[in-house]
Protein backbone atom coordinates (compact mmCIF):
# COMPACT_ATOMS: atom_id res chain seq x y z
CA UNK A 1 0.00 0.00 0.00
CA UNK A 2 1.50 3.58 -0.72
CA UNK A 3 0.55 5.83 1.94
CA UNK A 4 0.69 9.03 -0.81
CA UNK A 5 -2.74 7.33 -2.54
CA UNK A 6 -5.92 9.89 -2.55
CA UNK A 7 -7.91 6.67 -0.91
CA UNK A 8 -5.55 6.51 1.50
CA UNK A 9 -5.65 10.52 1.95
CA UNK A 10 -9.52 10.54 1.84
CA UNK A 11 -9.94 8.21 4.75
CA UNK A 12 -7.71 10.16 6.99
CA UNK A 13 -9.41 13.29 6.31
CA UNK A 14 -12.85 11.06 6.72
CA UNK A 15 -11.39 9.46 10.07
CA UNK A 16 -10.37 12.86 11.44
CA UNK A 17 -13.91 14.56 10.42
CA UNK A 18 -16.02 11.75 12.27
CA UNK A 19 -13.57 11.86 14.94
CA UNK A 20 -14.50 15.82 15.13
CA UNK A 21 -18.06 15.49 15.19
CA UNK A 22 -18.52 12.65 17.87
CA UNK A 23 -16.42 14.73 20.37
CA UNK A 24 -18.49 17.45 19.26
CA UNK A 25 -21.68 14.99 20.55
CA UNK A 26 -20.60 13.70 23.21
CA UNK A 27 -19.42 17.78 24.92
CA UNK A 28 -23.03 18.89 23.81
CA UNK A 29 -24.73 15.62 25.21
CA UNK A 30 -23.12 16.35 28.78
CA UNK A 31 -23.16 20.18 28.69
CA UNK A 32 -19.47 21.02 28.05
CA UNK A 33 -18.24 23.23 25.89
CA UNK A 34 -18.27 23.03 22.38
CA UNK A 35 -15.13 22.52 20.29
CA UNK A 36 -14.81 24.22 16.87
CA UNK A 37 -12.51 23.97 13.62
CA UNK A 38 -9.66 25.77 14.98
CA UNK A 39 -9.81 24.15 18.75
CA UNK A 40 -11.44 27.01 20.17
CA UNK A 41 -14.71 26.56 23.06
CA UNK A 42 -18.13 28.08 22.31
CA UNK A 43 -19.68 28.12 25.74
CA UNK A 44 -22.76 27.09 26.39
CA UNK A 45 -25.74 29.65 26.27
CA UNK A 46 -26.91 30.06 30.29
CA UNK A 47 -30.52 28.97 31.65
CA UNK A 48 -31.86 32.44 31.80
CA UNK A 49 -30.79 33.49 28.48
CA UNK A 50 -32.21 30.33 27.02
CA UNK A 51 -35.57 31.04 29.04
CA UNK A 52 -35.39 34.78 27.22
CA UNK A 53 -35.44 33.39 24.26
CA UNK A 54 -38.18 30.69 24.37
CA UNK A 55 -40.52 33.47 25.80
CA UNK A 56 -40.03 36.16 23.33
CA UNK A 57 -40.29 32.94 20.70
CA UNK A 58 -43.42 32.50 22.15
CA UNK A 59 -44.55 35.76 21.96
CA UNK A 60 -43.36 36.38 17.82
CA UNK A 61 -45.26 32.96 17.33
CA UNK A 62 -48.64 34.20 18.77
CA UNK A 63 -47.67 37.30 16.60
CA UNK A 64 -47.35 35.23 13.34
CA UNK A 65 -50.71 33.54 14.31
CA UNK A 66 -52.40 36.87 14.78
CA UNK A 67 -50.91 38.16 11.80
CA UNK A 68 -52.05 35.07 9.78
CA UNK A 69 -55.44 35.49 10.58
CA UNK A 70 -55.36 39.17 9.36
CA UNK A 71 -54.14 37.85 6.21
CA UNK A 72 -56.71 35.29 5.82
CA UNK A 73 -59.64 37.98 6.88
CA UNK A 74 -57.94 40.44 3.99
CA UNK A 75 -57.52 37.68 1.37
CA UNK A 76 -61.40 36.77 1.98
CA UNK A 77 -62.29 40.25 1.18
CA UNK A 78 -59.85 40.92 -1.88
CA UNK A 79 -60.97 37.84 -3.51
CA UNK A 80 -64.46 38.24 -3.04
CA UNK A 81 -66.86 39.85 -5.52
CA UNK A 82 -68.07 42.64 -3.42
CA UNK A 83 -71.44 41.32 -2.90
CA UNK A 84 -70.82 38.87 -0.29
CA UNK A 85 -68.89 41.49 1.61
CA UNK A 86 -71.52 44.59 1.11
CA UNK A 87 -74.12 42.31 2.63
CA UNK A 88 -71.30 41.53 5.50
CA UNK A 89 -70.86 45.42 6.82
CA UNK A 90 -73.97 45.92 6.67
CA UNK A 91 -75.52 43.13 9.09
CA UNK A 92 -72.54 44.39 11.30
CA UNK A 93 -73.78 48.03 11.24
CA UNK A 94 -77.58 46.69 11.80
CA UNK A 95 -76.26 44.38 15.16
CA UNK A 96 -75.36 47.31 17.33
CA UNK A 97 -78.95 48.73 16.63
CA UNK A 98 -80.77 45.19 17.36
CA UNK A 99 -78.58 45.16 21.12
CA UNK A 100 -79.44 48.77 21.48
CA UNK A 101 -83.37 48.43 21.04
CA UNK A 102 -83.05 44.99 24.00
Amino acid sequence: MNWGEPGFVMAIIAISTVGWLVNNWIRAKHGYALEDEWGGKTAKGSSTETLKLRQENTELREQLDHFADRVKVLERIVTDKGVNVASQIEALRDAPQLEERK
